[in-house]
């Protein structure tokens, strides 16, 4: 994907503002062609995965786990 000029994100900015093309074609849909049952479970799942899973660690395991982002992020 090429990169955008100031002048192309604002535009792409007011076009998602105002819901549409600035020629009045409507914008396309993320969604178009997606289960809406499924696009509803994924928003969900993602919405409590984090702290859910937050909650199952061990305090071992999130020492663990932050270690080694540590290790990883200074390396």
């Amino acid at each position: 994907m090429p990169k955008k000029d100031f002048w192309q994100v604002a535009k792409s900015v007011v076009e998602r503002a105002i819901g549409e093309h600035m020629n009045g074609t409507p914008l396309e849909d993320p969604d178009a062609g997606k289960n809406p049952a499924a696009v509803a479970l994924g928003k969900l799942g993602g919405a409590k995965g984090g702290r859910a899973r937050a909650k199952s660690l061990t305090a071992k395991r999130r020492r663990e786990i932050a270690r080694k982002a540590a290790k990883s992020r200074w390396k």
